[in-house]
């Protein structure tokens, strides 16, 4: 009897690994594919990988966005600004938070960015993560971090000091 107990208890605990396993496999695979879609400028793609209530902060602490400003945004860039981005070095981790504000299913995307300017604005090179929360395979949150100030440096912008003035 204890032998079947076990048994059962064995396979409802591999069954729940496996179900989790499934889980952050498909969410890396998503947030792999919204990469591609940034790398190929696919707006249809981005917008169906968002949650309509999605909302995204960063890089600075006072950035926040929807969806529709955060389509608008890349759309605008693509269209005015950039002229190519290239996910390098690029690598994904899935995690789950148990409890708490943060509770879900989170993917963690760091990587190297090269980003290539239209016209002669030139090519920046930076280190970014983003941190994606899924929900019903959809994107419903994420935050950004990376060094503006290393981009707009690498971009001939000279930072002065007020005080040496």
């Amino acid at each position: 009897m204890k032998n079947i107990i076990f048994t059962i208890l064995l396979a409802g605990i591999l069954a729940g690994c496996n179900q989790s396993a499934k889980i952050d496999k498909d969410n890396v695979a998503l947030i792999e594919k919204y990469v591609k879609a940034v790398e190929s400028e696919d707006y249809n793609t981005m917008e169906d990988l968002l949650s309509d209530d999605y909302q995204g902060f960063g890089p600075s602490i006072s950035d926040s966005v929807s969806k529709a400003v955060a389509l608008a945004n890349w759309k605008e860039n693509i269209e005015n600004l950039y002229d190519q981005i290239e996910y390098q070095r690029s690598r994904n981790v899935a995690v789950t938070i148990p409890s708490g504000e943060n509770k879900g299913h989170w993917v963690s995307n760091w990587a190297q960015l090269n980003i290539t300017y239209q016209g002669d604005r030139g090519a920046v090179t930076i280190w970014a993560n983003t941190i994606y929360k899924i929900e019903n395979g959809k994107i419903v949150k994420s935050y950004t971090f990376y060094n503006e100030a290393d981009a707009l440096r690498q971009l001939g912008y000279v930072f002065i000091n007020p005080n040496d003035l």
